[in-house]
């Protein structure tokens, strides 16, 4: 499995735990993430995640910053990308289960390293429902 991952300043010591976790399971990482913590802009850093979502460069995005709602905002703009901001396991695996998100918002501010990387666990190993739920995200896109 292919993961994009970027973050901003507020996510970087999260995206590092994180890309350490992938790559022990043999994930490929591509890391659009600053690696620093100066203050970066957060649309830099995640319209590339977007991106590789949206032309199925890759099978997920991971992104990350302060509240997760920037990041997520910004993912969004993106037509195939449905971004979920999430802050447990448990909202985590709604998004995949009833909205077949493809890309998981982290807010660093808000949760814990443990927290956020039990998000991503459950995020990639949560499959979606489909049924009753695909017709509402087939009415998600804007035409």
């Amino acid at each position: 499995m292919k993961i994009a991952i970027g973050n901003d300043h507020a996510g970087t010591d999260y995206k590092n735990t994180i890309v350490t976790y992938l790559k022990s399971k043999n994930y490929e990482v591509i890391n659009y993430g600053t690696d620093c913590n100066e203050s970066v802009d957060y649309p830099d850093f995640v319209h590339p995640v977007a991106s590789d979502v949206e032309n199925q460069k890759v099978d997920f995005g991971i992104i990350i910053c302060g509240s997760g709602n920037g990041a997520n905002m910004t993912a969004n703009k993106h037509q195939k990308v449905r971004s979920a901001l999430c802050w447990t396991k448990e909202i985590t695996a709604l998004a995949r289960e009833h909205n077949d998100a493809n890309v998981l918002s982290i807010p660093a501010r808000f949760t814990s390293e443990p927290q956020a990387l039990e998000m991503v666990k459950t995020f990639l190993s949560t499959k979606f429902e489909g049924g009753r739920h695909q017709r509402r995200v087939e009415k998600i896109a804007c035409s």
